[in-house]
C-alpha cells in the first residue's frame, strides 16, 4: 500500500473508538497541539466525564458513527475482539471504507500475546504469530482483518501496560501483592505515556501496513517489578511463593503460561522515538511521585 500523505493539521481530527486508559493518554498530548478528539464510550456517565475533559464524546454501541467518520482523518481503534470478531469492523466497515480515502491513518492497539510462548526468547515484528490463547488467537484473526480493509492501518501489539493508576504500589501497601515466582518466567511491559508518544509518532509519519512492537527496553520477572515497589515504598518486599503453589485466577495463570523477550528495536528506528521510561524503574520512581500512583 502507498505511503499516506500528511494530513493539514488544522484538519486533524482523531475518532478513538473505544476512548479508554491508553487513548486518553494520547489525548493528553495532542490537543494542545489543536486536534480535535471525539471518543466513544460505553455509557453515559463516562460519555459526561470524557466531555468534561475537552472529548466529544459518543456512547457507542448504540450511535450512529456515521457523521464521526466523515469527520475523522485519523482513527484508533482499542475496542478488543470478541467470540464472532472484531465489533467496529461488523458494525461501522461499510462507513469506514465509504470514507477510507479522507483517513490518513488508522491505528489498531493490539497485544504482544499473538507471539504466544518463546520460552524466554526474543521476538520481533518478523516473528510469526503463534498464540496460545483464545485472547492471543482472536487479536491475530483481528489483525487479519483489519490488515484486508485497504485502510492506511498501523498495528501496535502493546506489552504489558501500567501508568498512573496502574502501578503495584497500592496492593503491595494493601498486602495483596504477591512475588509469584517461576522459573525463567519474563514479561514485557510499557508505561502508557510511550505508548502515548509512540502513537502521536506514528500518526506524524503514517506508514500503512506497518506493524509496531511497544514495550520498554527491559523484559523483566513479574517479581522484580513488585520488589522494586516495595522497595521504593520503604517496606518489606512481600515473601516469595512458588508458582505450583500459587492461588492464581485463571486469566492470571494464562499469562505465566507465556514468556518472552519483545524487542522494540523497529519502533525506535522508524518513528525515531526515545523512551522516557526505558524500564520498569525509571517508570515506577516517577509514578511515586504523582497523587494517585495505583
Amino acid at each position: 500500500m502507498a505511503r499516506a500523505g500528511p494530513v493539514p493539521e488544522m484538519a486533524r481530527v482523531l475518532l478513538s473508538i473505544g476512548h479508554g486508559y491508553t487513548a486518553r493518554a494520547l489525548a493528553r498530548i495532542i490537543m494542545p497541539d489543536g486536534w480535535r478528539v471525539i471518543g466513544t464510550t460505553r455509557s453515559d456517565e463516562s460519555a459526561g466525564t470524557l466531555l468534561s475533559s475537552g472529548i466529544d464524546a459518543l456512547v457507542w454501541p448504540g450511535s450512529d458513527l456515521c457523521d464521526a467518520i466523515g469527520q475523522a482523518t485519523h482513527v484508533l481503534v482499542s475496542v478488543p475482539p470478541g467470540v464472532e470478531g472484531d465489533p467496529v469492523l461488523q458494525g461501522e466497515r461499510d462507513q469506514l471504507l465509504a470514507h477510507g480515502k479522507r483517513l490518513g491513518w488508522v491505528g489498531y492497539l493490539s497485544t504482544t500475546g499473538v507471539y504466544g510462548d518463546h520460552g524466554g526468547g526474543w521476538v520481533d515484528e518478523s516473528t510469526p504469530p503463534s498464540p496460545s490463547t483464545e485472547r492471543g488467537r482472536r487479536r491475530v484473526q483481528a489483525e487479519a482483518a483489519w490488515a484486508k480493509t485497504g485502510l492506511p492501518v498501523h498495528v501496535f501489539r502493546l506489552a504489558g501496560i501500567y501508568g498512573p493508576g496502574r502501578g503495584p504500589f497500592r496492593k503491595v501497601l494493601d498486602g495483596r501483592a504477591r512475588r509469584v515466582i517461576k522459573a525463567g518466567q519474563v514479561f514485557s511491559r510499557i508505561h502508557v505515556s510511550d505508548i502515548a508518544r509512540i502513537l502521536k509518532a506514528s500518526m506524524e509519519r503514517p506508514e500503512p501496513g506497518t506493524i509496531y512492537n511497544v514495550c520498554d527496553d527491559e523484559p523483566a520477572p513479574p517479581e522484580d517489578v513488585i520488589a522494586c515497589a516495595a522497595r521504593l515504598l520503604g517496606v518489606p518486599v512481600p515473601e516469595a511463593i512458588p508458582f505450583d503453589l500459587a492461588e492464581l485466577s485463571p486469566m492470571a495463570r494464562s499469562f505465566y503460561a507465556e514468556s518472552k523477550r519483545v524487542s522494540n528495536r523497529k519502533v525506535k528506528a522508524e518513528l525515531g522515538v526515545t523512551l522516557e521510561f526505558p524500564d520498569f524503574r525509571s517508570g515506577l520512581a516517577a509514578l511515586l511521585q504523582q497523587a494517585d500512583p495505583g
